[in-house]
């Protein structure tokens, strides 16, 4: 084989990927401030620590899809030129509203434009190749604070009611006032911080993670990903439950203990098992179809 037909093939890619590289470059540099200020929200908001993790999984996801990137004529698609004009008016529209999280969203659109116009649909496939990647860095923008309070809200009171109720079915004396359990002994208030919604920030990235990396049906992948809503619920209301019996039958100082400290190193194992579980579940609740054509006999050949 000539040596040279392999160079040529491989051309198309390495000119995407540098212009790609150049392209995103200078995207970063035109969101310098708005990235800046959301590594900055990581290190100071302990519900989105796991920022920083999102870029390096989606890198690591585009490595892992590499195979995607097969050789072929560069092909441009001006069509992402309105994703990138999207992107663009999203970015001034936060920064003369001075809405910084519309700034930050603003690089996936017009990340995503730029995919599609150095890569297109066709030649080499890009957009196959990007579109999870991509998509997963809306994980690493923290959300607004008016939907965080709009979610703590219920959350809270879920996780009141549910945990209450459980208490109750174990023979405890709980009874829920607003947000605060009482018990015997003790009483249990369930602050914006004890809602869940740290949880299920993190296990929502984590199982959309997960369901980008494991081979299943399209239709089981979005049953991971909505499961994390219920799993990240069940986790929390297992936390403060667990609390409530301590509190009842060991002592206040190991409940607080186990609450504030121990419950919150032990909420993530928990949600990966159940997880875990689900996995399995879903892997047996399909039977494979028997396979076509006449059953042999299993006898040798004479």
């Amino acid at each position: 084989m000539d040596p040279r037909l392999g160079a040529d093939d491989r051309s198309p890619i390495g000119k995407f990927l540098l212009l790609l590289s150049a392209a995103v470059g200078l995207l970063i540099w035109a969101h310098w401030t708005d990235l800046v200020e959301t590594a900055q929200h990581w290190g100071q908001d302990a519900q989105y620590s796991h920022g920083y993790l999102v870029p390096a999984f989606a890198l690591a996801l585009l490595w892992k899809r590499r195979a995607l990137l097969q050789p072929g004529p560069f092909t441009p698609a001006w069509w992402g030129l309105p994703l990138l004009a999207v992107g663009i008016g999203l970015h001034l529209t936060g920064a003369y509203f001075y809405y910084t999280w519309i700034e930050a969203l603003s690089l996936l659109p017009s990340l995503a434009g730029l995919v599609l116009i150095l890569g297109g649909w066709a030649g080499v496939t890009t957009w196959r190749w990007a579109w999870p990647a991509v998509g997963f860095l809306v994980f690493m923008i923290p959300l607004p604070y008016r939907l965080e309070v709009s979610l703590a809200g219920p959350l809270q009171r879920i996780a009141v009611i549910s945990s209450t109720y459980l208490l109750q079915t174990f023979g405890l004396p709980a009874v829920a006032e607003g947000n605060i359990i009482l018990l015997s002994e003790a009483r249990i208030g369930i602050v914006e911080a004890c809602s869940g919604l740290r949880m299920l920030v993190v296990f929502f990235a984590l199982s959309s993670a997960v369901a980008l990396v494991i081979r299943r049906p399209l239709w089981e992948k979005a049953v991971i990903v909505a499961s994390a809503v219920p799993i990240a619920l069940v986790v929390n209301v297992a936390r403060i439950t667990v609390t409530g019996f301590l509190h009842e039958k060991v002592s206040s100082g190991v409940a607080n203990a186990v609450f504030h400290d121990f419950a919150g190193w032990l909420m993530m194992p928990a949600a990966l098992g159940l997880l875990w579980l689900e996995l399995i579940y879903l892997r047996h609740l399909m039977l494979a179809p028997p396979p076509e054509g006449p059953l042999g006999l299993g006898l040798a050949d004479a």
